[in-house]
């Protein structure tokens, strides 16, 4: 009878463990990629990425989400940080405007969740493939200003209109 009562009391608690560190590795993981795209405004000829997550669960107050996003003109990446809140039901995360975005290429996107302290609870990678080349934007935007005027630069006298892209290096 005591050696049925000590292998009853050792699978419960077997699984009182196992159901502990199955709700661990649970809320480790904070969110998932829900989309990922490169957004290209031409009446204001810019390009950026646009990433977002979906909560699996309540973020942490005060946490942050840093997002480093390849420079697809070389160089350092480019950063975004957002403030995360228990309630949010979507994380949008929007990268600085980009130049030289080209066609079939593949850009790398790190994400870090954090708490309020810092401490980092998730990391999320993705890679965002651009399906339309940046050389389709002009150097500057088509309109200024609130009432969307033509721009003077692109619609200069005598007609001429000059929809030239940003030189990019090959």
């Amino acid at each position: 009878m005591m050696k049925g009562t000590f292998t009853a009391r050792a699978t419960g608690l077997a699984l009182c463990v196992a159901t502990l560190v199955g709700c661990q590795r649970e809320a480790a993981n904070l969110a998932e990629f829900s989309g990922h795209i490169f957004v290209f405004n031409y009446r204001l000829s810019r390009a950026n990425y646009v990433v977002t997550l979906r909560p699996t669960g309540p973020l942490p107050e005060g946490g942050v989400a840093l997002a480093r996003f390849d420079n697809p003109q070389g160089g350092a990446p480019l950063i975004t940080r957002q403030a995360l809140y228990p309630k949010m039901d979507k994380v949008v995360l929007e990268s600085p405007d980009v130049q030289c975005v080209r066609e079939g290429q593949s850009y790398g996107v790190h994400i870090e969740l954090a708490d309020r302290d810092g401490k980092v609870l998730q990391e999320l990678e993705t890679r965002v493939l651009a399906t339309i080349d940046q050389s389709i934007l002009p150097a500057n935007s088509i309109v200024v200003g609130p009432a969307y005027d033509m721009n003077p630069k692109v619609f200069k006298a005598g007609g001429v209109v000059d929809l030239s892209p940003v030189p990019c290096p090959t």
